[in-house]
């Protein structure tokens, strides 16, 4: 075996890292199961529903990221937009 291949066996492997990011990732899984709602803006609440942390495409223009629920009820109702119960066991 030549050096540089006893090198490489005999060496420490590298860690690898890996990050998956998903566009609009839980206002996707909703849709999955909710296939009526792939034409519906849609935002999802955190827990206990107290801010957005996830908003269909068609509703970005309207909701901020982390926008308060309590603030933001009648630009929802406004604009049609549907909002939901974060469920993080999709």
């Amino acid at each position: 075996m030549c050096d540089t291949a006893s090198q490489a066996l005999s060496s420490k492997p590298t860690p690898v890292f890996g990050l998956a990011d998903g566009n609009s990732f839980y206002a996707s899984c909703e849709r999955v199961f909710r296939p009526d709602l792939a034409k519906v803006p849609i935002v999802v609440l955190s827990n206990n529903d107290g801010c957005v942390i996830a908003r269909s495409y068609d509703a970005k223009p309207f909701v901020k990221m982390g926008a308060p629920y309590f603030q933001i009820k009648d630009v929802l109702r406004r604009h049609g937009i549907q909002s939901f119960s974060s469920n993080f066991s999709l």
